[in-house]
């Protein structure tokens, strides 16, 4: 099998924790990874819109997927990953608040297994170790 074949059947994921649990990426989304600055809190915004930072000269919306996705707020908050806005509803600059980012994993396509909710938000699962891993989807999230 040739290396574009073998490329195709995988995908590299960025890993990240929320809450007590890991999640991932397609790193084809994300643009780059910040640590947490001075956020501006926007008044009457969502409750998952954190507030907007200024990244590089561009207002960034910075989203709390942890709010969208029903989990506990326990953890850090250390890091934002910030998305490609080619990836994004509307095209806007926007970053998830994320409690720590882990890595970069190669995953086999095959090794994914659909997700076990009807939700757009969630691509599929990947069982390591005994854990699982959430791969979901950031476009679902709107700023």
């Amino acid at each position: 099998m040739s290396k574009t074949a073998s490329r195709a059947r995988t995908v590299q994921l960025l890993e990240f924790e929320l809450g007590s649990e890991t999640y991932a990426v397609d790193i084809a989304h994300v643009a780059e990874i910040v640590d947490v600055n001075d956020l501006t809190v926007v008044p009457n915004a969502p409750r998952h819109v954190e507030g907007v930072m200024d990244l590089r000269g561009k207002t960034t919306t910075i989203v709390d997927p942890k709010s969208v996705f029903g989990i506990d707020n326990d953890g850090a908050r250390q890091r934002i990953v910030v998305f490609d806005q080619d990836h994004t509803i509307g095209g806007k600059a926007v970053g998830w608040i994320v409690d720590e980012v882990e890595q970069v994993v190669e995953v086999d396509r095959e090794d994914v297994e659909p997700s076990p909710v009807d939700d757009d938000a969630v691509h599929g699962v990947i069982k390591r170790e005994g854990e699982f891993v959430i791969w979901v989807r950031p476009t679902v999230l709107d700023a």
